[in-house]
């Protein structure tokens, strides 16, 4: 699920919960957008986690030079 699919999710949700004067027979509106909002933040934390550890920069490793290449050097 991407961080498009998360945001719409918080925002179906949020539309559920405070924007919506629906009553259905056996739903609580109102349960099924905060469940929405709590699965699309959920959503959010953890697609931000896997990009920063995705985006981690490992810096290059300086070859170690030792006294028989310097030998062969010179």
């Amino acid at each position: 699920m991407g961080l498009g699919a998360c945001i719409i999710l918080i925002a179906v949700g949020a539309i559920f919960t405070f924007a919506s004067d629906w009553e259905l027979e056996g739903v609580n509106l109102d349960l099924v957008g905060l469940i929405l909002m709590a699965v699309g933040i959920i959503g959010t934390a953890v697609y931000t986690s896997i990009l920063r550890r995705r985006r981690m920069v490992v810096p290059p490793v300086a070859p170690t030079v030792t006294d028989d290449e310097h030998r062969d050097l010179r």
